[in-house]
């Protein structure tokens, strides 16, 4: 029996805290905003640990319907910010079809959002593959038995999927399959976000014309 849920989402229109965390200033970021994504999301790492690296990632379809879902950071260098899936899923397909795409980081517990627009592209099959070698083997194992999205008759057909991989890979390496790879989303505008206090928000936001940045502050 399960337990007694109330379902009533009345009260949500009274549920709200203020952000009294800290504030930013454009002293505060230096004049590109790369490094400073860096350093957001390695104190957010150091504050708050393990998925701190987590993003959402928004996609559209090539007739312009969205998508979201939540991926991690894996990397980042002058390609973009990286982060590795099954290249035939939905985010892969939307991503071949149209590659302008966007990023959210957010962190409730620093009162920080991090918003990240691009374009993206896929990183290089070797790249791919050497991260796919420090994987744990059930990851590895996971991604060559599941073709992400796709639809299943029931959850043994999935754990039967699994177990072929590990009868044939025995005690062996585990090859990434053909479809699976990585992206690096290359940034041309980035929003750096502090909640203040009654909602007046620091928004500082970066946006690339040619090869400078120019940074403003946005209302809140």
């Amino acid at each position: 029996m399960g337990r007694d849920r109330s379902t009533d989402l009345s009260h949500l229109a009274g549920v709200r805290r203020d952000y009294l965390r800290g504030e930013l200033r454009e002293a505060d970021l230096g004049p590109d905003p790369l490094p400073e994504i860096d350093r957001w999301v390695a104190l957010a790492l150091e504050e708050l640990g393990p998925e701190a690296n987590a993003m959402v990632l928004a996609t559209a379809s090539s007739d312009a319907a969205p998508a979201a879902r939540v991926v991690l950071l894996k990397g980042r260098d002058e390609r973009g910010l990286h982060f590795f899936t099954d290249r035939t899923s939905p985010k892969g397909s939307h991503l071949d079809a149209n590659p302008r795409a966007a990023l959210v980081f957010y962190w409730p517990a620093l009162d920080r959002q991090l918003r990240v627009r691009g374009t993206a592209a896929p990183l290089p099959a070797a790249e791919a593959a050497a991260y796919f070698a420090t994987r744990p083997r059930g990851s590895q194992v996971a991604a060559a038995a599941s073709h992400q999205s796709s639809v299943l008759e029931d959850r043994a057909e999935l754990e039967e999927r699994v177990r072929s991989v590990r009868d044939a890979t025995g005690d062996g390496p585990v090859e990434m399959p053909e479809r699976w790879g990585g992206y690096a989303l290359l940034p041309d505008e980035v929003e750096f976000w502090q909640g203040r206090e009654s909602r007046l928000h620091d928004r500082i936001r970066y946006r690339r014309e040619g090869d400078a940045w120019v940074k403003e502050r946005l209302a809140p």
